[in-house]
């Protein structure tokens, strides 16, 4: 069993909350959180929501999550009522091939485990992987190889939705299942060019949200993630959720700690 609860978890659950606190009309454009303890997936979450401001276009709620008696969580959530404006632009989606062409991650998985040669910790690690019952379809688009340990650039795309059907439900549902979605699998894009390195601990500090465009979390989108930066036991990620049809729906930030072993690690063959 997990030792801690999911950060994504905290986060959609935290946007549940602070939707509800608001008119119908109104979506969430953006969320700033923070991570103050470790979450007890034993225990139940008490979300209290304040109505920081209500105003005529935008809204701000603030969420604190509580777990014995103490705050493991904190966010700020702005929404606003729809509004147009002629000043509109968005990066270029990145050309990759789609979810179709693309093994799963459980698949890939399968394909690790059948090497005859994967070592015992390995295959450990990816039998723990795999049997997280984790709600969400991932499909990589450049799988990484886990018998090389060179550096990689630190940068990831993948095919991500929601198992399941959510349906045409009020767009606030799907903006608090992305926020689960986008906690997945982040961080460690800021891992990719350390990868001789084992992990001793890695958390999230804190976790943002920008949402552009009505979107289907249970449709395929493509999750583009970058880490510009990592230092100081420290790493910084950055995301764009992109709708099949090249619309840049959500952009995320994450920064969290990243404690590694001072020796490399031996080859996994």
């Amino acid at each position: 069993a997990t030792q801690r609860l999911f950060g994504g978890q905290i986060v959609g659950q935290a946007l549940v909350a602070a939707a509800r606190a608001v008119t119908r009309d109104e979506q969430v454009h953006s969320l700033h959180c923070y991570f103050v303890r470790a979450g007890d997936p034993r225990v139940p979450v008490l979300y209290e929501v304040e109505r920081t401001r209500t105003g005529k276009s935008f809204s701000v709620r603030s969420v604190k999550a509580i777990q014995h008696g103490k705050p493991i969580f904190t966010c700020q959530a702005s929404f606003q009522l729809s509004q147009v404006s002629p000043v509109q632009h968005q990066f270029t989606m990145p050309a990759v091939p789609p979810p179709e062409d693309l093994l799963t991650q459980e698949e890939l998985i399968q394909k690790f485990l059948q090497n005859p040669n994967l070592a015992e910790r390995y295959r450990k690690h990816l039998n723990k992987i795999q049997a997280e019952d984790v709600p969400i379809d991932i499909k990589p688009v450049n799988p990484p190889d886990i018998f090389c340990s060179e550096p990689q650039e630190p940068k990831q795309l993948f095919w991500v939705r929601a198992r399941g059907y959510i349906g045409e439900t009020d767009m606030k549902v799907h903006c608090c299942v992305a926020a689960y979605i986008s906690d997945y699998a982040f961080l460690g894009t800021a891992l990719l060019p350390h990868r001789q390195y084992r992990i001793k601990f890695m958390v999230s500090l804190d976790h943002s949200m920008w949402f552009h465009a009505p979107f289907r979390a249970d449709h395929w989108m493509l999750y583009e993630c970058e880490s510009p930066w990592a230092g100081g036991c420290r790493g910084l990620v950055q995301g764009r959720l992109w709708r099949r049809d090249g619309v840049l729906a959500v952009t995320c930030a994450q920064e969290g700690v990243i404690r590694v072993e001072q020796t490399p690690k031996q080859s996994k063959l």
